[in-house]
């Protein structure tokens, strides 16, 4: 199982570092290519520079969640369902401190994270301040649970409650 997964991940790292050399103009996906197509919608919703790509369950759904670094400096997570290769998801990454983000929170993120880390009990290794295309903010926590099991929890920023709570199967790119 071990050999399985570290193959695929030189698979995909190799997969991102021509992609990135290439360009994304020149890439051109196979209909067997899954991440192919899910690359190709996630930069057609933001151009820019691929710096991470996770893959997650949602529900019975595959998903890869892309983090892109446009040219301006704005970060985004864009969401991809594995299987129809359609954006899913489209969210701004900011700053603690950003004013839209503030604007939108009534949470503290020590309250959240308590929220997230209910769900699963471990240590939180990230955290993502993020606001909607409608203006609303959210946290979202990277969990590993004290089983090795990774999770991404979504908490309302305003509300407090959990949007999202999915298992993370594989993360390729910086932290």
């Amino acid at each position: 199982m071990l050999r399985l997964t570290v193959g695929a991940g030189l698979i995909a790292a190799a997969f991102f570092a021509n992609t990135a050399m290439a360009g994304h103009d020149s890439l051109k996906p196979k209909s067997h290519d899954a991440l192919g197509k899910a690359v190709k919608a996630a930069l057609a919703s933001h151009d820019g520079k691929i710096v991470k790509v996770e893959f997650k369950n949602e529900g019975k759904n595959g998903v890869y969640e892309f983090d892109i670094e446009s040219a301006d400096g704005t970060s985004w997570d864009i969401e991809v369902d594995a299987k129809t290769s359609k954006v899913t998801e489209v969210e701004q990454e900011v700053k603690a401190d950003d004013a839209k983000f503030k604007a939108a929170v009534k949470v503290t993120e020590a309250a959240a994270k308590a929220t997230a880390l209910a769900a699963h009990p471990g240590n939180v290794t990230e955290t993502e301040y993020e606001v909607e295309p409608d203006g609303k903010a959210s946290y979202e926590f990277d969990i590993t649970a004290a089983d090795g099991k990774e999770y991404k929890v979504e908490v309302d920023a305003a509300t407090g409650k959990i949007v999202e709570d999915n298992e993370e199967a594989y993360q390729i790119g910086k932290e």
